[in-house]
């Protein structure tokens, strides 16, 4: 399987059996979500990658404090979460370790008291795991990842009626071997879903899908020449999404920045600072991206080799409303 887009970054330092460090201890921190400036959450994994125990962290009167949450009996890696209030939020992830064989998907809830697990789907396959989450309210939420078949993988998308969450369909590209990194939402009408098509070649092509309301949609993407996929996705209207990742194929040195814009009516390539990526310089990647605005927006990641870094540095990029800089 290809792990979500995290778990492929948590990879490049740690092996199966090595210890993680993080604000708890040891760990690995993947996901942050906050509803002010008194409240944040943080959710990941602690242990070893191969049996890891879920980790959720809780910014509260100006400290993380680790919050108890539900671990399967196999482990469990959270990946991603999206809150909505101070008694309302979600997270998600996989059971057992970051590379195990045959995950299931795994989705807690917490209530304003205490990290519940909730019942979750799987496909008709030997595994399959969630990478993304986004929710707008009590009843509209949605969860995206791969349904994996040995080496076959396929588009996974799980929605949150206000009951409990199904499966729903979405659209596998002949191209095969697609997975959804990243989805955004701006009302239960209007979603985007991000990944590739092609993952495990030597030159993959963007995914991007649309929820138009009754259905998931693909949209025409734009495609570097190097092929390109995205990880993140961030929307703030209409008529106003981004979308970045990088090019090429992840586990070849010499990927660079991709981001792409939507403006109402198609997506386009934006051009993003020279990172020195390529064969000769240090790859470069982003791998979350969130907008305030039509005019203000901010892309993250890393410079280093994919799965093995050696000095990786941070990326951080800000769109001010002309150019990233």
């Amino acid at each position: 399987m290809v792990p979500p887009a995290p778990a492929v970054a948590a990879a490049r330092w740690a092996g199966p059996t090595s210890r993680l460090a993080s604000v708890s201890g040891e760990g690995i921190l993947f996901g942050v979500a906050a509803t002010s400036t008194r409240t944040a959450w943080a959710v990941g994994l602690t242990g070893r990658v191969g049996k890891p125990t879920t980790l959720i962290e809780r910014w509260a009167g100006g400290a993380w404090r680790r919050v108890p949450s539900p671990n399967p009996v196999r482990g469990g890696t959270l990946y991603d979460l999206a809150v909505t209030s101070a008694r309302s939020a979600w997270a998600v992830g996989q059971t057992g370790g970051v590379f195990g064989q045959r995950p299931k998907t795994l989705i807690l809830r917490w209530n304003g008291t205490a990290w519940k697990r909730v019942p979750s789907p799987n496909a008709a396959t030997p595994g399959s795991w969630l990478g993304a989450v986004a929710v707008t309210s009590a009843r509209s939420a949605w969860a995206v990842g791969c349904a994996c078949n040995g080496p076959s993988l396929k588009t996974l998308i799980e929605r949150w009626n206000g009951t409990r969450w199904r499966l729903v369909p979405s659209p596998n590209p002949a191209s095969g071997d697609s997975v959804l990194y990243g989805v955004a939402m701006t009302s239960g009408r209007s979603a985007w879903a991000v990944g590739c098509t092609g993952c495990l070649g030597a030159k993959p092509k963007t995914l991007i899908l649309r929820w138009n309301g009754t259905a998931w949609k693909r949209v025409r993407s734009p495609n570097p020449a190097a092929g390109g996929t995205l990880q993140g996705v961030a929307v703030t209207s209409a008529r106003n999404a981004w979308a970045v990742g990088f090019t090429g194929d992840p586990n070849h040195p010499g990927p660079k920045t991709v981001i792409e814009r939507w403006n109402g009516t198609r997506w386009k390539l934006v051009r993003s600072p020279s990172l020195t990526g390529g064969a000769t310089g240090r790859p470069a990647e982003l791998i979350g991206v969130a907008a305030a605005s039509a005019r203000s927006a901010w892309a993250v990641g890393l410079r280093g080799r994919v799965f093995r870094i050696a000095k990786p540095s941070t990326v951080a990029l800000h769109w001010n409303g002309t150019t990233w800089k």
